[in-house]
């Protein structure tokens, strides 16, 4: 969307489909030329000026005509498409996709399996919790998992809620074999931030990388 007009995304915001799909064309061409095969499909904000309650039934409509379009496109591509909650409370309060429970919801009544859910653990412990609970109900969903310990949103063994070695296993148990998407805010240098990871392979016998040093 127009950055400049405060738009985030456009795929929920009512008389600008169009435009999401110049958009999303656009983004399919970059993400084949990077090899990228998923794409966040990013809902947008309320309308400025508008109460919530009040646009909430268009807005999901919206969104759903968007999203059955973009899975048809992105199926023809090989690619997933992806809907993310922002929490309202802090990040963005005019955000319209705002919890898992919402996300879930919606992608149930646009029934691709090409869609998937983008769980950031920082949003949704900052708005529902219950991290553990959340992530096995809506693990069939999940298709890309990011990042941040809160409320600082800075790395993982910063001080904060969010226990995340916990969390790391938990997803192993689950069976998660995506990426974890480090969407946070250095404290510092942001190499010498990635100590935590180092230490979490080391913690667990592997080398840097992941790999066992078992296997080698």
């Amino acid at each position: 969307g127009d950055q400049e007009a405060s738009e985030l995304g456009l795929a929920a915001v009512p008389g600008r489909q169009a435009a999401f799909r110049e958009g999303l064309a656009a983004a399919v061409q970059y993400a084949r030329a990077v090899g990228c095969h998923r794409i966040h499909l990013m809902a947008g904000r309320v309308p400025l000026g508008a109460d919530r309650a009040a646009v909430a039934g268009e807005m999901e409509t919206t969104f759903i005509e968007n999203l059955r379009y973009a899975a048809d496109l992105l199926a023809h591509e090989d690619m997933i498409g992806l809907v993310e909650p922002i929490n309202n409370r802090i990040t963005d309060p005019r955000y319209y996709l705002n919890t898992p429970h919402q996300a879930a919801a919606i992608l149930e009544k646009v029934g691709r399996p090409n869609l998937k859910l983008q769980m950031d653990l920082f949003h949704c412990q900052i708005m529902d919790g219950n991290l553990s609970r959340n992530l096995e109900t809506y693990f069939p969903l999940i298709g890309h998992i990011q990042i941040a310990q809160v409320p600082g949103r800075h790395e993982p063994d910063s001080p904060g809620e969010l226990n995340f070695p916990y969390i790391f296993e938990l997803l192993e148990f689950l069976g998660y074999t995506g990426y974890v998407g480090c969407e946070y805010t250095p404290k510092g240098d942001t190499l010498e931030g990635l100590g935590w990871l180092r230490s979490y392979w080391e913690n667990r016998g592997l080398q840097h990388g992941g790999t066992s040093k078992a296997a080698k």
